[in-house]
């Protein structure tokens, strides 16, 4: 393998990890002038200084109307949705709180503040419904993805990778035995280091843009067995759960609940993460 080879390799890789999180820049860069002139303030950094004071002296309305505004924009931010899940969660809406901490997950999963207030957030809510539970090596699997962001886990791809590549020229163009059999045992753990990164940074980034999961919010909804007010009436959820959404049927959602149980209800009734 010739050096004109390696760099051809690493350029196509370098190519290929770039795309995993260069789609949400792209979106929120372009709206950053059209909101400070919509809203006619100086500057974002005005209106986040606004809900701050707001929510430090207790009017939470003012505080969730000004984030809402901001949200709009910065939609990606997990903090903006952190701060507007606790104003949500002050003012005791906890539907909304729930919603907001959960988009705040997607984006910073590793986010223990937010997992913490999700929980309690839950706790007011009426429905405990116990999750079928995956293998454990999913589970152990899904809590290491969940340690680290989409944008971390390319970053230290990208690393792995780029050690991949300078123990190949260690191996191949040092004479010292010792060197090269140090560049090629780094070399193998390296590059399977690399693909797990990528893996669990495009696991990641699916769930950012897949949104299958949504929260209800109506205080309470008859789940049917089909998409129509004639539909027998299978059971009723509450506001606060969050179901999976498996399909859509004009303005009917087919949701799956985290205990298996599967039914239809108006698509109004839930809000998508």
């Amino acid at each position: 393998m010739n050096m004109k080879r390696i760099y051809s390799v690493l350029a196509v890789f370098l190519l290929f990890c770039s795309n995993v999180f260069s789609q949400e820049k792209a979106d929120s860069i372009g709206r950053v002038d059209e909101v400070v002139q919509t809203m006619k303030i100086a500057s974002p950094e005005d209106l986040i200084a606004r809900a701050t004071i707001a929510y430090e002296q207790g009017d939470y309305t003012q505080t969730i109307a000004d984030y809402e505004s901001l949200v709009s924009v910065f939609g990606t931010s997990p903090e903006l949705y952190y701060n507007l899940g606790n104003a949500y969660f002050k003012n005791k809406d906890y539907a909304k709180a729930i919603l907001n901490y959960e988009r705040c997950l997607i984006y910073d999963p590793a986010n223990g503040d937010a997992s913490a207030n999700l929980e309690l957030a839950k706790a007011n809510c009426v429905d405990k419904i116990e999750s079928i539970q995956p293998i454990i090596f999913k589970q152990w699997s899904d809590v290491l993805s969940n340690t680290m962001s989409c944008g971390t886990w390319s970053v230290l791809s990208i690393i792995f990778f780029l050690l991949f590549v300078i123990c190949i020229f260690l191996y191949f163009f040092v004479r010292k035995v010792t060197v090269r059999k140090t560049g090629f045992y780094v070399g193998i753990v390296s590059i399977i280091l690399c693909f797990v990164c990528n893996i669990y940074a495009n696991q990641q980034k699916d769930r950012i843009m897949s949104r299958d999961y949504a929260i209800v919010m109506q205080p309470t909804v008859t789940v049917r067995s089909s998409p129509a007010e004639s539909g027998t009436q299978l059971f009723t959820i509450h506001e606060g759960l969050k179901v999976k959404v498996r399909s859509t049927l004009s303005d009917w959602s087919e949701v799956e609940l985290s205990d298996g149980n599967v039914g239809w209800l108006p698509s109004s009734a839930v809000e998508k993460i």
